[in-house]
């Protein structure tokens, strides 16, 4: 598999799901049918076949892979480190890590945790270009950091388009972001402070509104 390939966004298939959980076995017998329902209530997400029941539109992108390797007394240990990103373009978002011997496992393993991750994204139109009642952009200017890495999303009007590099320009389409100036320092090329950084300034959507 190459890298180009591990980047491409898909929409998971479909697997069959037992509940393991108290909280899964309600999703699954449709007593709580929305997410908006258990983050009001505070329950803990421990199965991503909650998330994927609940977000049927939920999407998944590999942001980076890469190579871990530690020398021991054995000789050198390689492991593959995957950085995966889920979001249903519409208000949310997760990320998750993942690690592994193969490719494919670590993926695996990131894919899962970032469906765990996922944490609601206010949308909304903050712009005083624009002051339209629909959901586009962010309500208001967000800032977020992660290690090195500061995030910061402007609001932008109607029609601008995301004015991002790459990676946080796809992260903020998973989040259902469709205009947008963002500012980032740090060292933006590492891409677990940089996504962890535009999770966290998502996140102010909610905690500052």
């Amino acid at each position: 598999m190459s890298r180009s390939e591990t980047r491409q966004r898909s929409r998971e298939p479909e697997v069959e799901w037992v509940p393991r959980t108290t909280l899964g076995k309600l999703v699954a017998t449709n007593k709580i049918t929305s997410m908006k329902e258990i983050y009001e209530n505070g329950y803990r997400i421990q199965e991503s076949g909650i998330i994927k029941k609940l977000l049927p539109g939920i999407k998944t992108e590999v942001i980076d892979v890469g190579i871990v390797q530690k020398q021991t007394t054995n000789g050198e240990y390689t492991r593959f480190k995957a950085l995966v990103a889920a979001g249903d373009e519409n208000g949310w978002l997760g990320i998750g890590q993942g690690k592994s011997k193969q490719m494919r496992i670590a993926i695996e393993k990131a894919t899962s945790q970032a469906y765990l991750n996922v944490s609601p994204v206010k949308l909304g139109c903050g712009s005083w270009e624009c002051r339209c009642d629909q959901k586009h952009s962010v309500p208001f200017k967000v800032r977020g950091r992660g290690g090195s890495v500061t995030v910061e999303i402007i609001p932008g009007p109607r029609g601008l388009g995301l004015v991002a590099g790459g990676n946080i320009k796809n992260l903020l389409k998973l989040a259902g972001l469709k205009d947008a100036w963002t500012k980032s320092t740090g060292s933006t090329n590492t891409m677990t402070s940089t996504s962890r950084a535009v999770l966290n300034c998502l996140r102010q959507t909610f905690s500052q509104g």
